[in-house]
């Protein structure tokens, strides 16, 4: 497969593509991840949550060695490619969070976050999957702010949380709160 930014058109995914996703990485798994002791033996593969998002798809998918946000083209005009490797920062209610671009043969280009890596917290895939519809939902939420407080001394507000929410929030303060409400 090439490049992103080369001579090979851009493959739009007009349905969802938890299939092609499905299927690249159970021959990721196979190929190349077998016998890697990482691997959570409670857990496959499996595509989860996937929805149009600012005319995408992003859902989660859920391996035994990993678990990522994963954006696919849904359409050309909107697309912003980058190389297999490198990072875009994509906005998104909860915060600002780095995609990795990637391209593989079942699907060709697309973007994704790691979450978790490896996997041995997931007793079983059920509550892998749970996890990964309480991070989609969290993804879309905006952060939540603390409620200021009168400082005892000269009556100043103070908001001991406002310097975190003028930053983008760090994957482990997300990952927090999809545990904290999960």
């Amino acid at each position: 497969m090439s490049a992103p930014g080369s001579t090979e058109t851009l493959r739009i995914r007009a349905e969802d593509p938890s299939p092609l996703l499905e299927a690249a990485f159970r021959r990721i798994e196979s190929a190349t991840m077998a016998d890697v002791p990482i691997l959570n033996p409670a857990l496959r593969v499996e595509a989860v949550g996937f929805t149009r998002w600012q005319d995408h798809w992003l859902g989660i998918v859920i391996t035994p060695w990993f678990m990522n946000l994963v954006l696919v083209p849904g359409v050309s005009e909107s697309w912003q490619s980058v190389p297999p490797g490198q990072r875009l920062f994509r906005k998104f209610p909860s915060g600002d969070f780095a995609f990795l671009g990637s391209d593989e043969a079942e699907v060709g280009e697309f973007q994704s976050c790691s979450l978790f890596s490896p996997m041995a917290q997931f007793a079983d895939q059920a509550s892998a999957r749970d996890v990964a519809h309480a991070a989609l939902a969290a993804l879309q939420r905006a952060p939540t702010s603390a409620q200021p407080t009168i400082a005892p001394n000269d009556g100043a507000l103070e908001d001991p949380k406002q310097a975190a929410l003028e930053r983008p929030m760090s994957k482990r303060e997300f990952l927090g709160g999809v545990f904290r409400r999960g």
